[in-house]
């Protein structure tokens, strides 16, 4: 049981690496793309939104504030935009996997959320480093981010799984998760403060399931505060109850993989 265990532990941090070395394979820079392209939407957002539009955060506050607090929600959108994407057309990708019957088709949605975590991860230091450059303090709640993270990546887990699985089926699920990676970009907190809602809408709000997390990584990350606790608990509750369903809607719909694909 252990040996398995490990054994699938290894197998999965292989892919990972060969799904991100797949990635940039034939580029000129590699995997340095993954810290320009932050860097760069960092630049952009900032010039944009705060030189043309002269936005503020909720109002008041700088330019510079405006892009780091922009920044910080769109790190958590890419991960699940990430999985949006690329989850899909996963198992249609690997076609051939799918007719080995001892390959644990599973590990490949997770490949997917490592991935999108592994990104994730080089935006966040791009962000502290952003932070330190303009003379924001690291507080040491930034610690709990995980606690924040955590339930996040279980619910792209889940979605991953129902997203690899169906789209087997239907294919037309690989164009809806576009589009549904666009609607969560607009209608989570990511360009406003959930305070900017009216009063009726926020508890509507607070169902998008990257409400939480986009508040709680701001809390943690730039105001030094520690996450609600209570409304925490309640989100990892129910992204693992999600994630359990999406693997058992894997399982019970893998068996006719082969025949479809």
């Amino acid at each position: 049981m252990v040996f398995d265990l490990l054994r699938q532990r290894a197998l999965l941090l292989n892919m990972v690496k060969r799904d991100i070395w797949v990635r940039y394979k034939g580029s000129f820079i590699g995997i340095a793309w993954s810290l320009i392209t932050p860097m760069l939407m960092l630049a952009i957002y900032t010039f944009v939104f705060g030189s043309v539009f002269k936005a503020r955060w909720g109002g008041s506050g700088s330019t510079a504030d405006f892009a780091v607090r922009l920044f910080c929600g769109l790190i958590l959108h890419a991960i699940i935009s990430d999985c949006l994407s690329n989850a899909p057309n996963k198992l249609i990708a690997h076609a051939n996997y799918v007719k080995k019957v001892v390959f644990p088709l599973e590990i490949l949605p997770v490949i997917v959320v490592g991935n999108a975590l592994f990104h994730a991860v080089l935006s966040l230091f791009i962000l502290l480093l952003a932070m330190l450059v303009l003379g924001y303090p690291i507080p040491i709640t930034v610690f709990a981010l995980p606690l924040v993270l955590l339930p996040l990546l279980l619910f792209c887990l889940g979605l991953s799984w129902v997203l690899a699985a169906t789209t087997v089926y239907i294919r037309d699920v690989a164009q809806l998760a576009n589009l549904f990676s666009t609607l969560f970009l607009f209608l989570s907190p990511i360009f406003y403060p959930l305070e900017m809602l009216p009063a009726a809408l926020q508890p509507i709000m607070i169902l998008n399931p990257l409400t939480v997390p986009v508040e709680a990584a701001r809390q943690v990350i730039l105001e030094g505060l520690w996450p609600n606790w209570g409304l925490l608990a309640l989100y990892s509750v129910f992204c693992l109850v999600f994630c359990w369903l999406g693997y058992v809607w894997f399982q019970r719909t893998r068996r006719g993989f082969a025949d479809v694909l």
